[in-house]
């Protein structure tokens, strides 16, 4: 599965607890061990789901001080999610180009978010990578191999094309352009 997917899988659990007023991770491990009529989530939508509760207080704040216009209380829930996601992927994944985190966020919320949150989404992740520690401590733990492979046939609870971001690229092609590999689904 790729893990345009898997962003999108973790979007909407990370939406459901937000909206719901649940704790992140209990609605994960509910997920987790009842997926209903979707299919099991996908290593990579878990991984993020635990990476943005983990550091959902360190993400906020960083988007906080980085933002012109909202603070992440006021901000829309699926724009908010969006951006916690791309800003995990940024500050705590060195596996994912901060380009590729970027376009994955704009080409979600170019579907589901209205039509000035791109560009809001956009100036704040590049306001976020521009102030990136290049030194910082990642979250500390060692990245598992085969984190992106899951099971096919992922049903998305928020409907959204698959496919390239905004600029045409993938996981693959930004990680080819930057000389890292990506694992294909």
């Amino acid at each position: 599965m790729a893990r345009s997917t898997a962003r999108k899988r973790a979007l909407n659990t990370l939406y459901e607890a937000d909206e719901k007023g649940q704790d992140i991770l209990s609605l994960l491990a509910e997920r987790i061990a009842m997926p209903g009529a979707q299919t099991p989530l996908p290593d990579y939508a878990i991984e993020i789901v635990r990476g943005v509760a983990e550091h959902r207080r360190q993400i906020d704040r960083t988007l906080d001080e980085h933002s012109t216009r909202w603070k992440v209380k006021r901000m829309g829930v699926v724009d908010r999610n969006i951006l916690r996601i791309a800003a995990w992927e940024i500050l705590f994944n060195d596996e994912v180009p901060d380009k590729v985190a970027i376009d994955e966020a704009l080409g979600l919320a170019k579907t589901l978010c209205d039509d000035d949150a791109p560009s809001f989404i956009h100036g704040l992740l590049s306001a976020v990578c521009a102030d990136k520690p290049q030194d910082a401590p990642q979250d500390g733990s060692e990245q598992a191999d085969g984190d992106a492979a899951a099971s096919d046939g992922a049903d998305a609870v928020i409907p959204v094309q698959d496919g390239a971001s905004e600029s045409g690229a993938t996981d693959a092609d930004a990680a080819e352009q930057s000389g890292e590999s990506v694992e294909n689904d």
